[in-house]
């Protein structure tokens, strides 16, 4: 049991790590000083970023889009790469195609329609809104409730919490959560999912290698601004959660937390989540 506790701790301490961007990055991304915000500053273009560390098996890679802005065709692209973001002597302008020209890369475009990718042609079946707490993804199951983009402080926030619970976002929307992951499969392949606001997409790319790291891609394109990582834990919940649960406890709704004397950081975890 000590070794499983050890070995829990461990898991969640790497997925806390990997839950920020790479110091690599496109040309226009500017990161925050904590590296979990990227904006593109600029243009377009160059907002290609990267996980800070490769994904564990069934880990996702979590955004929530923060800013859009209006003007430019597209919309945030999100995948996987086996290419070591340090080996990189130059970030590709685009993550499509440059970055999946360059081999090893499997990246899409999120739409306003959900898109699901059809892989060998095979149908992929329409689904409800999601309900169920812990959706299951092939064998896995992760805590629908981060998964799901909801309201920031504000007005009316204390109303509209519920019903951003209940409804989803528009895959481009602001606020919006989208993640990636891969799947091991028994040939010794992965398959990539994405998820938009707690909703599996079903495969979208298979046969992925597992004997290499893989590494999260955010490309912050067009439309989308900017973006901040949203972490999924695993194992033991880390001291800022505790804090925040506590706090939430004892609070009437998320708007009295600008008047808490918190260190600015915890203030923003707990009005973020």
């Amino acid at each position: 049991r000590g070794r499983l506790k050890i070995a829990v701790s461990a898991m969640a301490a790497r997925c806390r790590l990997a839950a920020r961007f790479h110091h690599v990055h496109g040309a226009n991304v500017l990161l925050d000083a904590s590296a979990t915000r990227a904006t593109r500053v600029r243009s377009f273009a160059h907002g290609l970023c990267f996980s800070q560390e490769p994904l564990a098996p069934g880990q996702p890679f979590l955004v929530e889009i923060e800013e859009k802005e209006l003007g430019w065709c597209g919309h945030l692209r999100v995948g996987l790469t086996a290419l070591d973001p340090q080996s990189l002597d130059v970030v590709p302008e685009y993550s499509l195609p440059d970055l999946v020209n360059m081999g090893d890369t499997w990246v899409f475009a999120i739409t306003r329609s959900h898109n699901r990718v059809a892989v060998d042609r095979e149908e992929v079946p329409a689904q409800g809104p999601p309900r169920e707490p812990f959706p299951l993804i092939e064998r896995l199951r992760i805590p629908r409730d981060t998964l799901v983009g909801r309201s920031r402080p504000g007005r009316y926030s204390h109303i509209l919490d519920d019903l951003y619970k209940m409804n989803v976002l528009p895959a481009t929307a602001r606020r919006s959560r989208i993640g990636v992951l891969y799947v091991p499969q028994p040939d010794g392949t992965a398959d990539m999912h994405i998820l938009i606001n707690g909703e599996d997409m079903g495969p979208s790319a298979r046969r992925l290698p597992t004997t290499r790291p893989l590494y999260a891609v955010i490309d912050v394109f067009a439309s989308t601004k900017s973006v901040r990582v949203i972490p999924v834990e695993y194992g033991f919940p880390s001291l800022q959660t505790l804090c925040r649960q506590v706090i939430q406890q004892h609070i009437v709704h998320r708007l009295a937390i600008d008047g808490l004397d918190l260190p600015l950081p915890l203030r923003s975890f707990c009005q973020h989540e």
